[in-house]
């Protein structure tokens, strides 16, 4: 029996996966999920903080104990936007290694995209009809348009949750001039967005794992993200509901709210604000979530290159 380990090494939060495969299908074995910020403090001067920095191989250090504790030999680590837009992101990633052997990749935007469209895949039966895959994470936002069977189009933008909330989240809550501010950014940042999809015309929407799973806590107090149940239905109408109270809820509002996990409190805001745009511009019929995202898509793809 094989048994492969994953790290999502993301700007907000770096993940861990560790799967056994058997008879070419992946059993989860363990997971965790630790908040490491590593945009705090420095990711628009385009550098990793030495608070940011220990946090995150602090994370690293304790994944490696799953990792031996589950004596799992393969393992696989990509690092997204904030390591790969920092000055000192590859000395980072040097210590990562020296310290627990652990040898991660600094992916592009590109190829990040090419992995969450293969992890949303694997939970969600897109069809024939054209969709729209949204991954909103803290430095970047993926956006692909496709089916089953292809990518019509994929672009990563640096416009994250944390950046955007350094440049637009100025007041508790945060201020209609503010939304107006970001709405005016949003439409000039994606207008190839627009573009695209007024020429592929797709009209589902998914969202991948993160911010999506708040939004389904919200709208639903029993949802849980599952392996064995990737997918879930997301009612424009009940969006519409949670929306309007994240955006005019307080820092202190939101903490105390038990579906929101900490490292989101905030950066739940811009995420809405990003999806409500998506949403307000374009006539998409349906919302789903997949809770497979970049990790999942490192997964399937290891799978497929062994079958």
């Amino acid at each position: 029996m094989n048994s492969i380990a994953i790290l999502d090494l993301g700007t907000n939060t770096f993940q861990l996966l560790i799967a056994n495969i058997i008879d070419n299908a992946p059993v989860l074995v363990f997971e965790e999920s630790i908040a490491v910020k590593l945009a705090e403090g420095g990711i628009e001067k385009g550098y990793i903080s030495e608070a940011a920095f220990d946090r995150g191989l602090s994370a690293v250090k304790q994944f490696k104990k799953s990792i031996d504790l589950y004596q799992v030999k393969l393992v696989r680590a990509a690092a997204t936007s904030a390591v790969r837009t920092a000055s000192n992101g590859a000395e980072f990633l040097e210590i990562i290694k020296s310290e627990t052997g652990i040898v991660p990749e600094i992916i592009t935007g590109d190829r990040e995209a090419e992995l969450i469209y293969l992890g949303v895949g694997a939970a969600i039966n897109m069809g024939d009809e054209k969709c729209l895959i949204i991954d909103i994470g803290g430095g970047s936002v993926e956006f692909i348009i496709c089916n089953k069977e292809e990518v019509f189009w994929k672009r990563s933008y640096d416009i994250g949750a944390a950046r955007l909330m350094e440049q637009f989240h100025h007041s508790d809550p945060i201020s209609e001039a503010d939304i107006i501010k970001l709405n005016k950014y949003l439409a000039t940042k994606l207008s190839e967005l627009k573009t695209q999809i007024e020429t592929h015309k797709p009209e589902l929407l998914i969202g991948s794992a993160g911010a999506f799973e708040t939004f389904a806590a919200l709208i639903d107090s029993q949802f849980k993200a599952s392996f064995e149940n990737p997918e879930l239905k997301i009612e424009l109408k009940d969006f519409a509901k949670i929306s309007a109270l994240i955006l005019k809820s307080t820092h202190a509002e939101r903490s105390s709210n038990p579906a929101i996990i900490p490292v989101r409190v905030d950066m739940i805001v811009m995420a809405t604000l990003i999806t409500k745009y998506v949403l307000n511009q374009f006539a998409f019929k349906s919302l789903k979530l997949s809770t497979y995202s970049l990790k999942e898509g490192l997964l399937f793809e290891y799978l497929k290159n062994i079958t």
